[in-house]
């Protein structure tokens, strides 16, 4: 049970990522509005059909839900007009590893305190160092790198630029 919980883990990574690239690409030709309501309808459309077939009429079936769960959707808009937005300003990559470790970070201290209905998880030091060694991963990848390999780059482009 718990390598098929990796795989689906593994596969929902990919999907955010590929899903991430395809939103970018539409929102080079279109707004960032028009993006998120694409994404949002063709997703709603896809769910829907795919509820119909796997589970009948059980997919209107909504007892004992807390009201605030209702708002998902609004918070899914938020979710895909700041990533496209941010793929924009930073690239993909390390836009992605920003909203990862979010993610992440607030994943921890949403367990630690049970908020949402969530089953109260010990908060440990060890979890929090796992969160900063990944900040610290992301850092080196975006900032690091050899001092020779960024003075090809620009003795490249100067080269080319004369």
């Amino acid at each position: 049970m718990i390598i098929t919980g990796i795989l689906l883990a593994l596969l929902a990574g990919s999907l955010v990522s590929l899903q991430t690239i395809f939103n970018s690409k539409v929102n080079e030709r279109t707004g960032s509005w028009s993006t998120t309501t694409m994404v949002l309808f063709t997703g709603f459309i896809a769910s829907f059909l795919i509820s119909l077939l796997v589970e009948g009429q059980n997919t209107f079936s909504f007892q004992h839900m807390q009201p605030w769960y209702w708002l998902s959707g609004a918070i899914g808009v938020g979710v895909v007009f700041c990533l496209v937005q941010g793929m924009k300003l930073l690239g993909p990559t390390f836009a992605i590893s920003i909203v990862l470790t979010s993610q992440l970070s607030f994943a921890l201290l949403f367990d630690s305190m049970g908020w949402l209905g969530l089953e109260q998880i010990p908060f440990s030091w060890n979890q929090l160092l796992g969160v900063l060694v990944i900040v610290g991963g992301i850092v080196l990848f975006k900032f690091g790198g050899s001092k020779s390999a960024k003075s090809k780059k620009s003795s490249g482009t100067l080269q080319s630029d004369s």
